[in-house]
C-alpha cells in the first residue's frame, strides 16, 4: 500500500503537510504527556467535564482535561475547588496543571493544578518587584471586587483600584477571562501576597479638568449610576460628577442629561454639578 501511495502523482500534493491521524497522532500526543512529566513542566487546557473514578471510599470526583486525544484527570483536592459547586464554575476554563503520573494502559494521565500554581507563584515571585507593570487575568468578577491570576498568585483588586471614574457595577464592565495591566505596589513574598492596582497604571484625566469644564458652565454627560445621595453622570472616560436629584423627575443609568458645573476640587477628584435638563 505505501509503495501505491509513493508511486501516485497527486496535483498539489506536499509531504510535509500530511496530517498526523490515528496512532501517529495519540504517539505525538503521548510524548507531550510524558515530556510534561520528566521535565515538571506546566500544561494547560480547559476542564470538559466532570467524572467519578474509583468505587467505594476510593471513589473520587475528576474534572476532565485533555492533552490532544489523550484524557487527563484533576482529582477535586488537586483542582482548588472546595465543592461541587466551584468545580461546576470552573467547567469551560483553561486551567494549568502539572502531570503527577500516567498509565497507558487505560489511556489515561493524573494532574494537579494546584501544584501548578505554586510553581508559577514561585517563579512570579522570583521574578517580579513593586513598580512593574503585568498582566493579570480576572477569574471572578463581583459587583464591587474583582480577583485575577498574576502567574499562580491571586490578587484582588478593589473596585476603587480599578480605574478612574465612577464604576456603578463592575459585572457590568468586566468578565472573566479579560486581561487587565496592573502595577504591582507591594510585594510579601513570605505571604506569597501581592497587591497590585488597575488605576496606577492608567493616565490620571483630573489634573487638566480646569481646562475642560468651569464654574457654571454646562456640559452633556450620561448618568452612570444613581444612588440615594445622588446621581452620578460621566462627563468623560474616568471624570463623573456627583448631581442632586431632580425635584420632580427621575433619572436612570444611561439617560443622557445636561448639567451645571457648581464646584470642581482637583485635589479630591471630584465635580459637583447640578442637572439642568434631561435630553
Amino acid at each position: 500500500m505505501a509503495e501505491e501511495m509513493n508511486s501516485v502523482l497527486i496535483e498539489g500534493f506536499d509531504p510535509t503537510k500530511m496530517l498526523n491521524q490515528g496512532m501517529e497522532k495519540a504517539n505525538e500526543d503521548w510524548k507531550q504527556v510524558y515530556g510534561a512529566y520528566q521535565n515538571q513542566k506546566i500544561l494547560q487546557a480547559p476542564i470538559t467535564g466532570i467524572e467519578n473514578f474509583g468505587a467505594g471510599e476510593n471513589e473520587k470526583t475528576c474534572a476532565i482535561v485533555s492533552v490532544g486525544s489523550i484524557r487527563g484527570l484533576i482529582p477535586m483536592e488537586f483542582t482548588g475547588a472546595d465543592n461541587l459547586r466551584q468545580l461546576r464554575g470552573m467547567t469551560g476554563k483553561t486551567v494549568a496543571f502539572k502531570v503527577l503520573n500516567y498509565d497507558r494502559e487505560t489511556e489515561i494521565f493524573t494532574g494537579s493544578r494546584l501544584e501548578a500554581l505554586e510553581q508559577m507563584a514561585e517563579i512570579t515571585l522570583r521574578k517580579v518587584e513593586e513598580e512593574d507593570i503585568i498582566p493579570a487575568v480576572i477569574h471572578h468578577v463581583g459587583q464591587h471586587v474583582l480577583r485575577a491570576d498574576i502567574g499562580g498568585i491571586e490578587v484582588v483588586i478593589p473596585i476603587e483600584d480599578v480605574r478612574y471614574g465612577w464604576i456603578d457595577n463592575l459585572q457590568d464592565e468586566y468578565n472573566v477571562g479579560d486581561v487587565l495591566k496592573v502595577k504591582i505596589l507591594s510585594i510579601d513574598k513570605e505571604k506569597k501576597k501581592v497587591k497590585v492596582s488597575s488605576k496606577a497604571t492608567q493616565e490620571n484625566p483630573w489634573p487638566n479638568c480646569t481646562k475642560r469644564y468651569q464654574k457654571g458652565g454646562e456640559y452633556v454627560g450620561v448618568v452612570s449610576g444613581v444612588r440615594e445621595y445622588g446621581v452620578f453622570i460621566n462627563l468623560e472616560p474616568g471624570v463623573d460628577s456627583l448631581a442632586t436629584h431632580l425635584k420632580f423627575q427621575n433619572v436612570k443609568k444611561g439617560d443622557r442629561v445636561l448639567i451645571r458645573v457648581q464646584n470642581i476640587n482637583v485635589k479630591e477628584e471630584q465635580v459637583r454639578t447640578r442637572i439642568t435638563r434631561i435630553l
